[in-house]
C-alpha cells in the first residue's frame, strides 16, 4: 500500500535525547513532509512505537526487543546531581565508594538502573519523576543519579552534579519496528548515519551499530507526552511541552546531551623573534 504523501512522519523522542541537527537535515531534504516529535516516557516509548503512534525514536534501551531494528547512537556520561554546597563539590570526579554514606532517591522514571547501588535507600517513597527526585535534592533529602542530559534539563541554581565514574550508563537509540521499515524510515536513518542527499537508502541497520555512525547534535528534549509538527523556518531542541495537534513544536533548546567524546582543540602557537646580526 502506498505511503500517504500527505501524512507526517512521526519521531518520537525521550527527556534529554537530541534531535536538533537530524531534524534540520531532514526539513532540508523533505520540504514536503512534515515532521512531527512526539514525546513520550522512557516507561511509553516502546507501547507509542508498537501502537503506531510515532515511525521511529530516538529512545532508551538496555538491549534490543525482538522484531526491532535499534541502532546504537551515543552512551551519556552519568552524573551525580548534588545541592551547591555539598561537600562532593570539592572533587572533579566521583566514585561509587564516595557515595556510601550518602542517601540516594531513584524515580518512578530512572533511567539508570542501578542495581546495586552504593549508600543508603531513601525512606521516602520513590518520587514520581526525575525532576520531583531533584527537588528533593534541593531540600537536601539526598542526592539523584541521572544521564547528563537530564541534569541539564532539569537545571537549578541550588544544584550542580558531577561525574560519576564507575557506574552504569544510558545509552540512546535510534529504534523502529523492522515490519514497519518505510522509505521515510531509511531515509531518516540515512541521515542519522550521515548519509548524503544523493547516495542510495540503507533498510534497517544492523543493531549493533557502532556509535561512530552517528554525530551526537546539540538542543535537549523534555515535556510532557504529544506531539508537535516541526518549522521548517527554525529548527532547535525539543526543549519545551510537546502538545498535540501538530503545533510547531521546535524552539532553540539550549546546550547539548550528556554523550560522552573528545574534541580536539587547538594550540596557539609562537613566532621566534628575528636575531639581529652578530656582533
Amino acid at each position: 500500500m502506498p505511503e500517504d504523501s500527505t501524512a507526517p512522519f512521526r519521531l518520537l523522542v525521550v527527556p534529554g535525547t537530541t534531535p536538533a541537527r537530524w531534524v534540520a537535515t531532514w526539513v532540508a531534504r523533505r520540504p514536503g513532509t512534515r515532521l512531527e516529535l512526539v514525546h513520550a516516557t522512557v516507561r511509553e516509548q516502546l507501547a507509542v512505537l508498537e501502537e503506531g503512534r510515532a515511525d521511529l525514536g530516538l529512545v532508551r534501551l538496555d538491549a534490543r526487543p525482538d522484531g526491532w531494528s535499534a541502532i546504537p547512537l551515543y552512551t551519556e556520561t552519568t552524573v551525580v546531581v548534588v545541592p551547591k554546597d555539598h561537600v562532593l563539590t570539592a572533587l572533579d570526579e566521583v566514585e561509587p565508594h564516595d557515595l556510601a554514606d550518602e542517601t540516594l532517591l531513584v524515580p518512578d522514571d530512572d533511567v539508570i538502573g542501578w542495581t546495586s547501588p552504593p549508600g543508603e535507600a531513601s525512606l521516602l517513597p520513590p518520587p514520581p519523576t526525575t525532576e520531583a527526585a531533584l527537588e528533593l535534592v534541593a531540600a537536601g533529602v539526598g542526592l539523584v543519579v541521572v544521564p547528563q542530559s537530564l541534569a541539564r534539563l532539569h537545571h537549578r541554581r541550588d544544584l550542580t552534579y558531577r561525574t560519576l565514574v564507575g557506574a552504569p550508563a544510558s545509552t540512546v537509540h535510534l529504534a523502529w519496528r523492522q515490519d514497519r521499515t518505510t522509505p521515510d524510515v531509511e531515509t531518516f536513518v540515512g541521515i542519522v548515519r550521515g548519509r548524503t542527499e544523493n547516495s542510495s537508502r540503507g533498510a534497517s541497520a544492523p543493531s549493533g551499530a557502532s556509535a561512530d555512525d552517528a554525530s551526537q547534535s546539540t538542543g535537549r528534549s523534555g515535556g510532557r507526552s504529544g506531539s508537535g509538527g516541526v518549522d521548517a523556518g527554525r529548527t532547535g531542541g525539543t526543549g519545551g511541552r510537546g502538545r498535540a495537534g501538530g503545533r510547531t513544536a521546535t524552539g532553540g533548546g539550549r546546550g547539548t546531551g550528556g554523550g560522552r567524546g573528545a574534541g580536539g582543540g587547538a594550540g596557539r602557537g609562537s613566532k621566534g623573534r628575528p636575531r639581529g646580526p652578530r656582533r
